[in-house]
This record gives C-alpha cells, sequence and structure tokens, in this order.
C-alpha cells in the first residue's frame, strides 16, 4: 500500500484529496495546524485503518515514521480575509513549511506536489494566463503575502528538484469551489451564497466587471492527481477556463437561491486581480485533463451543501479566532 503525506488535510481541498487517495487505495497521513482547517472535514476518515492524523505544524521539524512514498502539500491559508489576518504565519508555511517538507521528500526519497496559486500571476497583464507568465505583484501590497510565499514555494520546489534531485510537481490552483468551503471566508461563492441564504445583499466590489474562472473540486482533484503520477516537474495550471464576470455570477446565484436580493457595490480591494482565467493547454497535453463539470452542475451541488448547514452556521460572522496563533 502506498503512504501519502497529505498537509492541510483538515481543509476544503485537502480533505477531499483525503477521500481520493482513500478511494484510490492510499495509505493517507493526514497533518494539519487547523488553523484555517476543521477537524469535520475528515472526521469520516478517524474509523479507516488505512488513516490517520496528526495535529501539527509544518513550519515546525516534520517527523513521519516509516517509507513515505508521496507528498501533498496543501497547508496554506487561502483566503484573503485568512491572509490578511495572520499575514506572517501564511509566509511561514510557504517558506519554512515548504522548506521542511522538501526536506522530508529528500530523505524519504518521496516525490513531493506543492499546491501553487494563480496568484502567482498577480492582477495580470497577459490573458489567459500561461505558465511562462511571470506575473504582475505587489510585492510589499496586503495581498503579497500569498502572492509571495507562494512564488518563494515554487522557488525553492525548483532548487530541491535541480540541486538535490528530488522529484517535484507543481500545481497553480485556479479558483475551486464545492462542498466543504468556509462560509464568510473572503470568496466570492460562500459570501454570495451565505448572502443569498440570510437573505442580506449581494455584495460586489469594484463595477463587477471582474472576471474569474471556477473549477469544481473534483476536476481539481482529478487534475492534482493526474499530475502527480505525471513526469513533468514544471508549473501546470489546473482550473475552469469557463470566465464570467462578478456581475453576471451575482445574478446567475440570486436564480440558483431562488431569492431576490439586490447587488450592493463596493470599493474595489488594493491589488484585487481584475481577470483570472487559466489558459489550460498544457494540461490538456500532458494529463489529458480538462474540466467537465459545467458551472450550473457544481454550483447546484454546493449550493445543496450549504443550504444544509445549520441556522447557527449560516448566522456566524466570523469562523475562526485567530488570537491563539498570534503571539
Amino acid at each position: 500500500m502506498k503512504r501519502i503525506l497529505i498537509t492541510g488535510a483538515a481543509g476544503f481541498l485537502g480533505s477531499h484529496l483525503c477521500d481520493r487517495f482513500i478511494k484510490e487505495g492510499y495509505y493517507v497521513i493526514g497533518m494539519d495546524n487547523l488553523i484555517t482547517g476543521d477537524l469535520k472535514n475528515i472526521e469520516h476518515l478517524f474509523k479507516l485503518e488505512n488513516f490517520e492524523f496528526y495535529h501539527h505544524d509544518i513550519t515546525k521539524f516534520v517527523h513521519i515514521p516509516g517509507d513515505l512514498d508521496y507528498i501533498l502539500h496543501f497547508a496554506s491559508p487561502a483566503s484573503p480575509i485568512d491572509y490578511l489576518k495572520i499575514p506572517i504565519q501564511t509566509l511561514k508555511v510557504g517558506s519554512l513549511g515548504t522548506h521542511n517538507l522538501l526536506g522530508l521528500a529528500r530523505v524519504k526519497k518521496a516525490r513531493i506536489l506543492i499546491a501553487s496559486t494563480s496568484e502567482v500571476y498577480g492582477d495580470p497583464l497577459v490573458h489567459p494566463q500561461t505558465e511562462e507568465y511571470y506575473g504582475n505583484v505587489n510585492t510589499i501590497g496586503p495581498r503579497g503575502v500569498y502572492d509571495e510565499a507562494k512564488r518563494f514555494q515554487e522557488s525553492i520546489t525548483m532548487a530541491y528538484h535541480t540541486f538535490h534531485g528530488v522529484e517535484t510537481r507543481i500545481v497553480r490552483i485556479f479558483n475551486t469551489y464545492g462542498p466543504r468551503m468556509r462560509l464568510n471566508d473572503g470568496r466570492v461563492i460562500p459570501a454570495f451564497i451565505g448572502q443569498a441564504l440570510r437573505g442580506e445583499d449581494l455584495t460586489i466590489f469594484g463595477d463587477g466587471m471582474q472576471t474569474r474562472s471556477f473549477c469544481y473540486v473534483d476536476d481539481q482533484v482529478e487534475g492534482i492527481f493526474r499530475l502527480l503520477h505525471s513526469d513533468y516537474v514544471y508549473p501546470v495550471n489546473i482550473g475552469n477556463p469557463d470566465e464570467i464576470t462578478i456581475k453576471d455570477f451575482a445574478e446567475e446565484i440570486i436564480k440558483l437561491t431562488g431569492t431576490n436580493q439586490k447587488v450592493v457595490y463596493h470599493p474595489l480591494p488594493i491589488n484585487d486581480p481584475l481577470q483570472r482565467q487559466p489558459d489550460t493547454t498544457k494540461a490538456k497535453e500532458l494529463l489529458g485533463w480538462k474540466a467537465k463539470v459545467d458551472r450550473a452542475e457544481g454550483m447546484k451541488i454546493t449550493y445543496d451543501y450549504f443550504r444544509s448547514l445549520s441556522k447557527e452556521e449560516l448566522s456566524k460572522e466570523e469562523h475562526k479566532d485567530f488570537s491563539s496563533y498570534i503571539k
């Protein structure tokens, strides 16, 4: 049985990856310090013989006893609200945490895949974004803590590959959605659905003409699975190129939820990207992958998930208290 370590295992994407690798017959070791993750995302796995969980902060030394075949590094705050509240922790998990895991991969002779992001492109001047585009990032802006953590993560990963010969893979993840997303985490899908379910007006930042491209979580997991098992060491975009303006997306949410909210407008945050659309040519050619779940289908599943939450969960304004982590 192949053994795989998945960091950020209690998060949205990490928990779905745990499910997939369990299904594929792997022995899964989940690791998370729960700063933004939630054990309820993986509690269904605790009864399984081929799953174990470590409550651990990967910015500290990481030790896993026994053999290890693969590492998926998905530990990081990933929403703007999170990384603006815990900027230093965000930088540390992308730098110190990645360094620790690359060292572990080297010792264990394990293949490691790191989760990068479309945010490495910043507010892009090239559209759609190809892997060869270097990006347009403000290193000292409020979003720079996340963008630069991920850019450094890519750099040190390639350095370990070229200097130490570690088997590495890099996925650049574009906006992904689905069940287990956190409400009120600053991302547009849970924000809009949460507002609709609570009977609040939908909030758009800017004029609503900025675009996003939303990829359903099952498609994202499939792309990551294929990339891990490929022979390609350079970054690969995984996302759904079906682009939509935020204004049009708000109208879709109102129609989906059957609510009659107004749309209200607020100023656009600093350095918020105006366009986001992946060029997925490499994923198609190298992995035989393309997104299959269209937005209407994926959003219905996601809406049903949020609708199943309790009134108490829906009414929470703050879902995480970071005070114990800030020193």
